[in-house]
C-alpha cells in the first residue's frame, strides 16, 4: 500500500489530469460532458487498476499509461451507452471496436461514432486508442498473449452491446448470449456470467506481465484462467452491489437485482470469492493476486454508497468476516484514503 500511495496513485492522477485536459477540448458538447463525467465519477477505477503496474517493475510508468488510457476508454464508452442518445446495438458495437483496436498495434483508428449523431470528439477516443497501441508495441512476443486479450475484450464488447439496448430486449439478448458460453461456466447464472465479462482486470494483468518481459503463451493462458471468470466476476459483482440504488434511479440494468433475496446474493458472492481463491494458483506472485482479491472486497465495501443500501451493515460484516483480516485492512485503509486523498493529490 505504501508503494501504491507513493508510486501508483500520484502517477495515475497525473495521467488522468492529462486526459481531463484533452476531454475539455472536445468540440461536441455531449461527448465532452460524458468524457469529463466518466473521469470525475470513476477515478477509482483507474486507481484500482493502476495497482497492476507494480507487476511491470521498471516499466511501471508504461503500465500506468496503458491502464489509465484503456480504463478511460471503458468508462467513457460506458457513460456514452448508459446516458446515451442512441439505443442502436450497431452503435454500441462500433464504439467498443475501439477497445479491440487498442489491443492491436498498427491497427488504424476508425470513426467510432459512425452510427450516432454526435461525431466530433477532437480525436479524444482515437488518441486514447493510439496511446494503448504505443505501449503495447513495447511488449516482446506480444502475439503470444494477444489472443487472450482479444477474447476478453470481445466478451466485454458483447456485454456492453446487449446490456444497453432497449430495456425490453436486454434480458433476452443476454440470456441467449449466455447460452452460447454456458458450457464454459456451468456453475454460473446468466447474470453472473455477464458480470464476469465486464471487468478489465485480466487485460491489465496480462499487459503488466508483458511489459515486464513475461509474455509466454502458457503464462497468458494461466492468467486468463485465473482471472476469468471468477476474479473478474468478483470485481464486477461488487461494483454492481454498490451501484444498486444509483442504477435503480437511472433505470440501468443491475445484475444484483436478479437474485431472489439478499441472502442469496450474499451466498453467491461468497461462492465467487472462494472460487477466485481456488483459481489463482498457477499465476506467479500469488500473494499479489490474493491481495487484489481481498483488496477488491475492502475497496468496494468501503465506498460511501454502501451506507445507503438496505441491510448493508449485515452484508458488509458477513463478507468481511469471510474474506479475512486483509480484506478488513483494505476496508479501513480505503476509508482513510478517501479522507486524505485531497492532500495527496495536491502534493
Amino acid at each position: 500500500m505504501a508503494s501504491c500511495y507513493r508510486r501508483v496513485f500520484p502517477d495515475v492522477n497525473r495521467e488522468l489530469d492529462y486526459w481531463t485536459h484533452k476531454a475539455e477540448q472536445i468540440p461536441n458538447e455531449e461527448l465532452k460532458t460524458q468524457a469529463l463525467a466518466s473521469i470525475e465519477s470513476k477515478t477509482f477505477h483507474c486507481e484500482g487498476g493502476g495497482i497492476y503496474a507494480l507487476l511491470a517493475k521498471e516499466k511501471r510508468l508504461d503500465a500506468i499509461r496503458f491502464i489509465v488510457a484503456y480504463q478511460t476508454i471503458s468508462d467513457y464508452l460506458d457513460n456514452l451507452c448508459d446516458r446515451s442518445t442512441s439505443l442502436d446495438p450497431q452503435d454500441f458495437e462500433w464504439l467498443h471496436q475501439s477497445m479491440l483496436d487498442a489491443l492491436t498495434p498498427g491497427e488504424p483508428t476508425k470513426n467510432y461514432y459512425m452510427y450516432r449523431e454526435e461525431q466530433d470528439d477532437g480525436d479524444y477516443l482515437p488518441e486514447l486508442v493510439k496511446t494503448c497501441q504505443h505501449i503495447i508495441g513495447k511488449i516482446k512476443q506480444y502475439e503470444k498473449m494477444q489472443p487472450y486479450l482479444i477474447h476478453l475484450a470481445s466478451l466485454y464488447r458483447d456485454l456492453q452491446v446487449h446490456k444497453h439496448v432497449k430495456k425490453e430486449e436486454r434480458v433476452d439478448r443476454l440470456t441467449s448470449w449466455f447460452n452460447t458460453h454456458q458450457h464454459n461456466c456451468p456453475d454460473l447464472t446468466w447474470y453472473e456470467f455477464s458480470a464476469c465479462t465486464g471487468s478489465t482486470l485480466g487485460v491489465f494483468c496480462l499487459i503488466s506481465y508483458g511489459l515486464e518481459g513475461k509474455s509466454s503463451s502458457q503464462l497468458a493462458e494461466n492468467i486468463f484462467k485465473g482471472y476469468f471468470p471468477y476474479m473478474q466476476g468478483l470485481h464486477i459483482m461488487l461494483d454492481y452491489f454498490i451501484d444498486q440504488k444509483e442504477d435503480e434511479k437511472e433505470g440501468d440494468l443491475n445484475f444484483c437485482s436478479f437474485y431472489d433475496n439478499h441472502e442469496q446474493l450474499e451466498n453467491r458472492l461468497l461462492y465467487i470469492f472462494k472460487q477466485t481463491e481456488n483459481h489463482l494458483g498457477a499465476i506467479p506472485h500469488q500473494p499479489f493476486h490474493h491481495m487484489v482479491q481481498k483488496g477488491l472486497v475492502g475497496l468496494y465495501l468501503a465506498d460511501e454508497k454502501v451506507m445507503h443500501l438496505r441491510n448493508s451493515s449485515h452484508f458488509v460484516k458477513s463478507i468481511l468476516s469471510t474474506a479475512g483480516r486483509k480484506a478488513k485492512f483494505f476496508y479501513l485503509n480505503t476509508k482513510l484514503y478517501h479522507k486524505i486523498k485531497p492532500v495527496l493529490v495536491k502534493s
